[in-house]
């Protein structure tokens, strides 16, 4: 039989009346410790899989807005739509340029909201020497203010100057990948390395860059930190283009606003140019981060909530099962509820008593089910090489949910229980 206990004062309800109910409600549990470890397991892992959910997505979120804040917030990218099939390629001919550098000189002196800009011209260089150890860099040809729009940060030498760039120099900036790749732990300023047929000087090298391997709103997958950057001018006349027949003449335009810019009307601006010069062909995009970011947010939120519902249904199979060991739990404590009512124990008294025990269970539960639930999200950014965040509003989140469903699913059984007759429950076997 379970202990019994005596009956709290019946004065004012104060905090002193609660731990009666708490040693008892402890060494009811502790009774029947089988039958209590089940039930908290429905708990622990409804905990778990909110935790690990949510720090799941918290990974994938937190590495795709870094991304885009990595864009800058305050840009505009237009990226060329570029195709290598002949037919295609002739069809888009037919009523578009491409993208162009005179595209660029309309949008810097049409748009007076700019305060830095660059027009970008990729290459890929079919050698190089040193031989790359790993895939070969992507020459970046830009103006020297890419530093200042792209948020570019040097460990080492220096960005290429305007007179660099007027003057077609063959000097260039190697990234974090592409230095590593190409001259390993050896000093790479003021040596040269040779792209193609030509030999560039290196003066510095780039910081490294956060690089994303699935597509981000029309910008191509890219290791950010394998790129070779130089003056336009440079690999314009220094590098030949495998595909230059099908080619538009710069590849990307980039469009750096002053503050307080409504960046949304800009590119509507842009759009505007683009499809005048380019009789409406498509065959380009205006890529806007701030929009991104406000985008992402949005679906952050819609994410977690989606997310937190899924994991609550374990939580949901966890409060039936606090449910249903409260029930039988007065069946087996009959006699127990009759005697303290026969001492003066009010209805309140008897609520109170199981209403303690379900939220102990809760708590004992929500407690182990955020530890396995931290261990699970390590675990899984192990396993499948993700990157997992437990947050504190994940664990806050889980821990109140799972209390939440202890009183819930305990309120029911505890009125249960307060409603039996005393002469009766004293008399049950």
């Amino acid at each position: 039989m379970s202990v019994l206990a005596k009956a709290p004062s019946l004065r004012s309800i104060d905090y002193k009346q609660w731990i009666p109910d708490l040693r008892l409600g402890l060494q009811n549990l502790l009774a029947h410790r089988l039958r209590t470890s089940l039930t908290m397991l429905g708990m622990i892992f409804g905990v778990a899989a909110v935790v690990s959910m949510l720090s799941i997505g918290a990974g994938a979120r937190q590495k795709v807005m870094a991304l885009i804040e990595q864009m800058g917030v305050r840009n505009l990218i237009i990226e060329a739509k570029e195709t290598t099939e002949w037919q295609a390629h002739q069809k888009i001919r037919k009523i578009s340029p491409g993208l162009t550098l005179q595209d660029f000189r309309i949008i810097r002196d049409d748009v007076g909201d700019i305060l830095a800009s660059t027009p970008r011209k990729r290459f890929s260089p079919s050698k190089t020497i040193p031989k790359s150890q790993q895939d070969p860099p992507v020459v970046y040809g830009v103006n020297p203010q890419y530093a200042e729009v792209s948020g570019l940060h040097l460990i080492q030498g220096r960005f290429f100057s305007q007179e660099e760039e007027s003057r077609a120099d063959a000097v260039c900036i190697l990234g974090t990948a592409a230095k590593s790749s190409l001259f390993g732990a050896a000093n790479p300023i003021d040596q040269y390395v040779k792209l193609n047929e030509q030999w560039f000087r290196v003066v510095g090298v780039v910081s490294p860059q956060l690089s994303s391997k699935a597509e981000i709103a029309g910008i191509p997958t890219e290791d950010l930190n394998n790129i070779v950057y130089m003056p336009l001018n440079a690999a314009l006349l220094r590098l030949e283009d495998n595909y230059s027949d099908v080619r538009d003449e710069i590849d990307g335009i980039y469009l750096h606003l002053r503050d307080n810019v409504d960046i949304p009307h800009v590119a509507q601006v842009v759009r505007a140019i683009l499809d005048s010069t380019h009789h409406a062909a498509g065959d380009f995009s205006v890529i806007v981060p701030s929009e991104l970011l406000a985008e992402q947010k949005r679906t952050e939120r819609l994410f977690n909530a989606v997310m937190v519902a899924i994991a609550s249904i374990s939580l949901l199979v966890g409060g039936i099962g606090i449910m249903n060991i409260m029930l039988a739990s007065i069946l087996e404590r009959t006699r127990e509820i009759g005697v303290r009512r026969a001492v003066g124990a009010r209805q309140f008294d008897i609520i109170r008593q199981f209403v303690v025990e379900a939220t102990m269970i809760s708590f004992v539960g929500g407690s182990f089910g955020i530890v396995f639930g931290f261990m699970m999200s390590r675990l899984i950014a192990w396993l499948a090489g993700w990157s997992t965040i437990v947050t504190i509003s994940s664990i806050v989140l889980a821990f109140v949910v799972s209390i939440t469903v202890g009183l819930i699913f305990g309120i029911y059984p505890a009125m249960k229980a307060a409603r039996l007759d005393p002469v009766e429950a004293i008399h049950c076997e």
